[in-house]
């Protein structure tokens, strides 16, 4: 059984993006504003502080910063894949016309 922290994941790869485009804070809540979404910096530190915030937090920060690329680095053996199926297929015999 795995033992991840879901939330120090998520806050580090907000935190990273943020780092990666350096955007503070602060900038943050400007981002936000123009796109319609209001927050303070308080409210924003706190969240990322946590790693408690939503999906659409994430989505709107990431879409706040022009972000169009987005690989969250995610243990591989933590993914579920779906199964690989082969469907056998029968060959039909072509009739003869009369």
């Amino acid at each position: 059984m795995y033992n991840t922290d879901w939330n120090e994941k998520a806050k580090r790869l907000l935190k990273s993006e943020l780092i990666r485009r350096g955007v503070g804070s602060e900038d943050l809540v400007a981002l936000l504003e123009n796109i319609g979404v209001e927050e303070t910096k308080a409210s924003i530190d706190s969240k990322i502080s946590r790693g408690t915030f939503s999906a659409a937090f994430l989505i709107q920060c990431l879409n706040a910063m022009g972000v169009r690329s987005f690989v969250p680095e995610v243990d591989p053996q933590m993914i579920v894949s779906e199964p690989i199926v082969i469907y056998k297929t029968r060959k039909t015999k072509a009739k003869a016309k009369s």
